[in-house]
């Protein structure tokens, strides 16, 4: 980007030397992104708008709040997939080839059934998609003044970091936002129903599949 954007700013330069005439027309200013308030930012819906009755969001700098929403994003991502594989690991109990089917009972009992190979595989996985994440979106530390510790990149938009291989991400705003709603009511839904599976599944230690079919 940084290449692209220095052959831009050369080609732009050197029409003031060009011997076909004319004064070199002035780039366009770039235009700035809105500003990160309760007002502007994706999930505010009607009737309710932003909820937030403890205030933090409304005591918030923007700085802070774009750190919210990226905690926010990032748990509603993981909560959608956890409530998929609540589902997906009951349903194939018994029948799955993995771990010669050995792992049974409610899924979240399943984590200390599997062997240790899939833990090293997992917390690697985890923990390489956390670093590109950091990377994409956090000021190194050495950067980061003491007073403003998780500071995220001015550039840096919560929750997106580049990842869209079937090209879904519309190049019209108002289509965006549209998508961005969804993301977060549905990751909103998924915190509540990985919370409430957990919880059901802790106190009579049944799965939630057999829970729907009983």
């Amino acid at each position: 980007m940084k290449f692209v954007a220095a052959i831009a700013l050369f080609a732009t330069s050197a029409t003031a030397f060009s011997p076909f005439g004319g004064a070199a027309k002035k780039a366009p200013a770039a235009v700035a992104p809105p500003a990160f308030t309760v007002e502007t930012i994706p999930g505010a819906l009607e009737p309710m708008g932003i909820w937030d009755p403890l205030g933090f969001a409304a005591k918030a700098d923007e700085k802070t709040l774009k750190r919210y929403r990226e905690a926010e994003l990032t748990h509603g991502r993981v909560a959608m997939l956890a409530s998929i594989g609540f589902l997906a690991g009951e349903a194939v109990e018994g029948s799955s080839f993995l771990w010669d089917a050995s792992v049974t009972g409610p899924a979240i009992s399943h984590l200390a059934q599997v062997p240790p190979l899939f833990w090293a595989l997992l917390v690697t996985g985890i923990g390489a998609a956390e670093q590109k994440r950091a990377e994409i979106g956090w000021v190194e530390p050495s950067n980061v003044p003491v007073d403003q510790p998780g500071l995220l990149r001015a550039e840096y938009t919560p929750g997106d970091i580049g990842f869209d291989p079937l090209g879904l991400r519309p190049e019209d705003p108002e289509e965006l936002l549209v998508l961005q709603n969804k993301e977060l009511q549905n990751g909103r839904l998924a915190m509540l129903a990985a919370a409430g599976f957990m919880a059901q599944e802790l106190v009579d230690g049944k799965g939630i599949i057999e829970h729907l079919t009983n």
